[in-house]
């Protein structure tokens, strides 16, 4: 059981990396690069992003999200409480991160892939992006614990 708990701390580590790693581009480059960009580019480019990303991203959270779980369970059947609960731990830093996009940055993605779609300038624009880059230093934060956790869950299992 040792060796699947591995793998499935594995394909976790891997899904949530992959949000990780979009959410702290966003934070690092992103953010700061769209200061210099007017309102239409701004909701095109957004906009267009967000309705892609929107549609794929899910995937490899959800994956990650999946594995986490199965890991934790997987561990405490097989008797180590400790990586049993540090990938719990790590699927528990998801659910806040998920609040947070569900309650903040999904209402202003949808907004702006709207707008976009429609060919359309958003009026809020600056509004908009503001309100979504309140909260990604938190996203990035707890998408960086449940990694964190995970990969401390993999590296006990294996001692």
């Amino acid at each position: 059981m040792e060796t699947v708990v591995q793998i499935l701390l594995t394909v976790a580590i891997v899904g949530t990396a992959a949000v990780y790693g979009t959410d702290v581009f966003s934070s690092f480059v992103l953010r700061p690069a769209l200061t210099h960009l007017s309102d239409a580019e701004i909701t095109s480019a957004m906009g267009h992003m967000h309705r892609i990303a929107d549609k794929r991203m899910p995937f490899p959270g959800v994956i990650g999200g999946v594995a986490a779980v199965i890991a934790a369970t997987g561990a405490g059947f097989d008797g180590d409480a400790f990586v049993s609960v540090a990938a719990a731990l790590g699927f528990a830093f998801v659910v806040p991160w998920l609040m947070i996009y569900a309650r903040v940055a999904a209402p202003v993605n949808k907004a702006l892939a709207k707008a976009a779609t429609e060919g359309q300038v958003a009026t809020d624009t600056r509004a908009l992006q503001a309100t979504w880059d309140s909260v990604i230093n938190a996203r990035v934060a707890l998408q960086g614990a449940a990694l964190l956790a995970l990969c401390i869950a993999l590296v006990a299992s294996a001692s």
